[in-house]
C-alpha cells in the first residue's frame, strides 16, 4: 500500500483505520460528507476530500490516483424517521464505490461489513464466516441492508475486483463521537438508563482491534474471503456486570425480563418515537429480537489467517468509558475503577 482512499474515515471505525495506516506510512485520502464533524481526524497528516458517495462523479474522482480502497461509510441505526436513507447508502453508495475501484483497476479493497450479514448459530454454538444468513425474518434494516450490500461485494469478487471482506463484531473505545448504538449500550448501562436484562449475548472487541484487522486484511486477506473480527464472547447479564464494575458501580442492581416482555414494551417506545419525539427510543422490538439471541463468533480464521491479536476487552471497555466521562456523555465524575483482567474465553 502506498495511498489509500477511506470512506467513513471521520466515524468511529474509520477514523481508527485512518490512525492505523498512517503509522504503518500509508498516505490517506478521506472521502468525508459535506459538513460532517472531523473531530476524529484532527491533527492528522492526511488528503480530506469532501463528496457524497451517492454521487458517481464524487466517487470517480475521489478513487483517483490510490491503490488501496478501505469502504467504511455506512449508515448504522436501530431507529430512523425515514429508512430510505440507510438504503441508498449502505447499497447504492457501496455500489457506487465497487463499482469505481473495479473500473479504476485498484489493487486492493477491504470492505467493512458486519456480523450483522452473517447467521447465527443456534444457542451458544460459535457462528463463522461460513454460516448461511438466515436472519431474514427480523424486520430490522440494518441487518438486512448489511447483508444485501455484502453479497454484492462479494459478486464483485467473483468478477474479478480484488477484495476483501471484514466483519466487526461489538466494537468499543474512543472517539465514538455519534455515539455509535453500540457505544450508547455502554452509556445506557453507565448512566443508569438501562437496568433490564434478557437472554442472549454478543461478541465484543477492542475497535482498535478492529481497526488493525483491516490493514492486516489488505496485507494478507484472500480475495473473496470474509474474515470475522472480535474478541470475547459474553451474555448480556455478564456485560452489564461488567460495565458496571469498570464503571465504579459494581453493585448496582439490574433486572431480569423475558424476551416477549421487552419485544412488548419497547413497541410503544417505537410508536413514540414515530409519531411524537422524532428522536431514537432506548431499544426497539426489532433490535431485541436480534439482540436476544446469541451472537457467538469464532475469531480463529482472522487470528490464523491475518495474525490479528487482541487487546484484553477490559482495558477496552475503561478506554471507551474513560473517553465517554471526559467528553460529557456520563454524568457525574467518577474514576474507572482499574481491575484484574477478566478471563478472555468467559462467556458470562
Amino acid at each position: 500500500m502506498k495511498k489509500a482512499l477511506v470512506t467513513g474515515a471521520a466515524g468511529f471505525i474509520g477514523s481508527h483505520v485512518v490512525q492505523e495506516l498512517l503509522k504503518e506510512n500509508v498516505a490517506v485520502r478521506a472521502l468525508l460528507r459535506p459538513g460532517e464533524n472531523t473531530r476524529n481526524l484532527d491533527g492528522l497528516d492526511i488528503e480530506r476530500m469532501e463528496g457524497d458517495i451517492l454521487d458517481k462523479a464524487a466517487v470517480a474522482k475521489a478513487i483517483q490516483g490510490v491503490d488501496t480502497l478501505f469502504h467504511l461509510a455506512a449508515v448504522y441505526a436501530i431507529w430512523m424517521k425515514d429508512w430510505r436513507g440507510i438504503y441508498e447508502v449502505n447499497l447504492q453508495g457501496s455500489r457506487n464505490l465497487l463499482w469505481a475501484a473495479l473500473k479504476a483497476d485498484i489493487e486492493r479493497v477491504v470492505y467493512t461489513s458486519s456480523i450483522a450479514a452473517l447467521g447465527i448459530a443456534p444457542g451458544k454454538t460459535l457462528a463463522n464466516e461460513d454460516t448461511p444468513f438466515n436472519q431474514y425474518d427480523l424486520g430490522n434494516h440494518y441487518v438486512l441492508t448489511k447483508y444485501l450490500s455484502q453479497q454484492e461485494a462479494l459478486g464483485f469478487a467473483e468478477h474479478g475486483l480484488n477484495l476483501v471482506v471484514v466483519n466487526p463484531c461489538f466494537p468499543f473505545g474512543a472517539n465514538d463521537i455519534a455515539p455509535t448504538p453500540t457505544g450508547q449500550i455502554i452509556l445506557d448501562i453507565v448512566n443508569g438508563l438501562n437496568r433490564f436484562a434478557f437472554s442472549g449475548g454478543f461478541n465484543i472487541v477492542d475497535v482498535r482491534d478492529v481497526a488493525r484487522g483491516h490493514v492486516l486484511a489488505a496485507k494478507k486477506g484472500r480475495a473473496g474471503q470474509k474474515y470475522v473480527l472480535g474478541n470475547m464472547n459474553i451474555t448480556m447479564p455478564g456485560f452489564m456486570r461488567l460495565v458496571n464494575r469498570i464503571a465504579g458501580k459494581p453493585n448496582r442492581l439490574f433486572l431480569w425480563f423475558p424476551r416477549i416482555f421487552l419485544r412488548l414494551a419497547t413497541g410503544p417506545m417505537k410508536y413514540w418515537s414515530d409519531y411524537i419525539t422524532h428522536r431514537p427510543p432506548l431499544s426497539t422490538p426489532a433490535e431485541i429480537k436480534y439482540a436476544s439471541q446469541y451472537l457467538y463468533f469464532d475469531n480463529s480464521k482472522a487470528k490464523t489467517e491475518l495474525g490479528l491479536e487482541f487487546a484484553p476487552i477490559e482495558e477496552s471497555i475503561s478506554r471507551a468509558i474513560e473517553w465517554f466521562r471526559a467528553h460529557g456523555y456520563i454524568r457525574g465524575g467518577e474514576q474507572v475503577q482499574r481491575q484484574g483482567l477478566i478471563d478472555q474465553t468467559n462467556s458470562g
